[in-house]
């Protein structure tokens, strides 16, 4: 796994708050679709494998504009033993659509566009809120670990927790 750089940014209304941002330039390609960027990105392939069990590429290679918190491979072992692999089962795609269409947001947020307690209305329906602390952007508890990475239909967040909408 590639190591993730500290990158400072400018936050709306904010004069210091700190995200990392992912020095991998491959992330950076505007060229390529949300699904095409995350498919050439290697620790983001649990999120691939679940986009497309949830039959969700299509909607994501749209013309969005979409802003997606990508959880990373890593953010998928946190969960308990087992759930990846129940929620990839057929029987339980509408349970795996909720969970992946709780991490994209209608439209493009930019990290510059965060301000802390905001809330953003998911394409699940449910709101996520940000909060910026000790130089951090979380999303309902997950940390920012690359912001900003531009897509040819929206921008990714990659975060290192699975953001869970009550059901």
């Amino acid at each position: 796994m590639k190591k993730l750089l500290a990158f400072a940014l400018m936050v709306a209304f904010f004069t210091t708050s700190a995200f990392t941002l992912n020095n991998d330039t491959s992330l950076k390609s505007a060229e390529a679709d949300i699904v095409d960027l995350a498919a050439q990105t290697e620790f983001l392939s649990t999120l691939v494998a679940a986009v497309k069990a949830g039959d969700l590429v299509d909607v994501l290679k749209g013309d969005g504009p979409f802003t997606v918190f990508a959880p990373s491979n890593e953010a998928f072992e946190k969960l308990p033993a087992g759930t990846v692999e129940t929620l990839l089962k057929p029987e339980n795609k509408d349970q795996l659509v909720q969970i992946l269409t709780y991490h994209v947001v209608p439209g493009k947020v930019y990290s510059k566009d965060l301000k802390d307690g905001m809330t953003a209305t998911t394409a699940q329906g449910k709101d996520v809120k940000i909060s910026l602390k000790d130089g951090k952007a979380k999303v309902n508890g997950a940390t920012v670990t690359s912001a900003d990475i531009e897509a040819s239909n929206g921008v990714v967040h990659v975060i290192d927790s699975v953001i869970m909408p009550t059901m």
